[in-house]
């Protein structure tokens, strides 16, 4: 058992001895934020409206937290009865959430935070879990911090890693993890919580005699990708784990994987209780531009021509936004919702691209649009039923694509065959965009100002409001209905990782992380602004 430094400070007033319940867990965020993506259906909306259109421009800075020696956190706030958890590679930290006042801390003995960040916590009843650069699930008390067990998920050595916040199904710790682009197979796992023994593991990549292990060349399927390193849907009522899956390896070459290469870039839905696969659907057969289909699937059940559906909505890395129907994972609809997308023109009534020939990597370089950083990446979207608008954020932008031969070498190597140039002129921009959810239609968008890179998520709030944290150190709340900007606050530190909302003692607050520091937002004076 590896365990660093522990910290437990008494006195504390905010609660610790709440357990998380089942039916907590199918709650839609209101006073808490249990789940990575707020709701198992990734919606992203907030039931809270304290803070709304009227009053947001009273909104300041209430706390902030400094996470020791962190620098570009991606953690999203965890918040249960008044306690918030937030992450950092190898560390946890408990926060009272009125204050920022630090709980308790919990330090892994593992390997440093080069392999990537971390994204945060799931919780049920009294435990917090959370993954490791050494690709280790760890079960903590949540009142004191301690470690209860530790299981390992993978080997290190080989490559993998899991930055991915745990999501909690029916009693089951379910886990990915990023072997990267190492030529490493993926796996998505699910735990005991309790006694951390594993029940079931399900492999994206199908092996001799498996449905799918046709779509990959000779042997190429031993080493071909597939991670599964963001936290992902459930729908309760169809009890359908829904997953989005990365890219193939090698990434930019596929000559050497000739075929479409299932299940990479697909979205597939699992039955919890077992790991076994009820469907799928690929967006980008053979891909050869490192679009990982990870963006997360957003569940809604709403009207589609004419008649209810059960519906999956993603904006996806290859600039395609998608309608899907839940139940079977059958096509509906697809809409470019990017500008700069010159490597297919549209897609089949299948969904399957229709691809414009020689627009791939090549050995002397190949415009590709949208670039290998995708048309929008990990930045989770937000769906708000008020409004009926997807909100996504969206980067325009090319990059010059390359591709060579190279070699699987086991030990955690890059196995890319190159990558792409991006194409930093003044048609590289990101926005907010806000698009009608049936149909993709650009409803508004609202341009990052000095953006070059990606930034953070968004959230939306029965208070009409859209949250977003941007590259440039910015928090801005907009019109959920006109992308109108109503408030903002410098953070002074680049923003990438996804706001929350929460309230306690009838107050409700805004959180995030940005930089090295988690900062939270309140009302300056919430009893007689909420009343306006």
């Amino acid at each position: 058992m590896r365990i660093g430094k522990l910290i437990f400070l008494l006195g504390c007033t905010a609660s610790l001895a709440a357990q998380v319940t089942d039916k907590q867990l199918l709650e839609a965020p209101g006073a808490n934020w249990l789940h990575y993506n707020g709701s198992y259906d990734s919606r992203r909306f907030s039931t809270l409206a304290q803070i709304n259109t009227r009053n947001v421009n009273e909104l300041a800075a209430k706390w902030v937290f400094h996470v020791p020696g962190a620098g570009g956190l991606e953690t999203v706030p965890i918040v249960v009865d008044g306690v918030m958890y937030v992450t950092q590679p190898n560390e946890v930290y408990a926060l009272d959430a009125r204050s920022g006042r630090k709980i308790w801390e919990f330090h892994h003995v593992g390997p440093s935070a080069d392999r990537g960040p971390n994204r945060g916590v799931g919780i049920y009843g009294d435990k917090v879990f959370f993954t490791t650069p050494d690709a280790v699930l760890i079960a903590l008390n949540a009142s004191t911090g301690n470690e209860i067990w530790e299981v390992k998920l993978a080997e290190p050595e080989e490559g993998y890693w899991s930055p991915a916040a745990p999501l909690i199904v029916k009693g089951k710790v379910i886990v990915g993890v990023a072997p990267g682009d190492r030529g490493l197979n993926g796996i998505l796992d699910a735990y005991d919580p309790v006694t951390g023994k594993r029940l079931w593991r399900w492999s994206p990549i199908p092996k001799p005699g498996e449905p799918g292990n046709e779509t990959w060349a000779g042997d190429s399927w031993k080493h071909a990708g597939e991670d599964t390193w963001l936290t992902q849907s459930y729908d309760p009522e169809l009890n359908l784990l829904i997953w989005g899956i990365g890219n193939p390896s090698p990434d930019f070459n596929g000559d050497v994987r000739k075929g479409d290469n299932l299940y990479t870039e697909c979205v597939v839905a699992l039955d919890p209780d077992t790991g076994t696969m009820k469907w799928y659907f690929q967006f980008t057969p053979h891909d050869v531009m490192d679009w990982d289909a990870v963006e997360i699937p957003v569940l809604i059940d709403a009207p589609y021509e004419g008649k209810m559906r059960k519906l999956l909505a993603q904006a996806d890395r290859n600039g395609f936004y998608y309608v899907l129907d839940r139940t079977n994972g059958k096509f509906l609809h697809g809409s470019m919702f990017v500008h700069q997308l010159n490597w297919a023109t549209g897609l089949t009534p299948e969904g399957r691209p229709i691809r414009v020939p020689g627009v791939e990597p090549s050995l002397l370089g190949t415009k590709v649009c949208p670039s290998s950083l995708g048309a929008t990446n990990w930045m989770s979207p937000s769906y708000d039923p008020q409004t009926g608008l997807f909100y996504v954020v969206s980067i325009e932008g090319c990059g010059i694509a390359t591709k060579s031969t190279e070699q699987f070498r086991p030990g955690g190597f890059q196995y890319r065959a190159t990558g792409d140039v991006l194409i930093h002129d003044d048609s590289w921009k990101v926005y907010v965009r806000a698009l009608d959810m049936p149909t993709g239609k650009l409803i508004w968008e609202q341009e990052r100002i000095g953006n070059d890179f990606w930034g953070g998520g968004v959230m939306s709030t029965a208070g009409g409001l859209l949250f977003s944290g941007e590259w440039n150190g910015q928090f801005v709340a907009m019109d959920a209905k006109t992308g109108k900007i109503l408030w903002h606050f410098n953070t002074g530190q680049h923003i990438n990782a996804q706001p929350i909302t929460y309230s306690v003692d009838g107050e409700e607050y805004v959180s995030l992380a940005a930089g090295g520091d988690v900062f939270s937002f309140g009302l300056f004076e919430p009893g007689k602004t909420a009343a306006k």
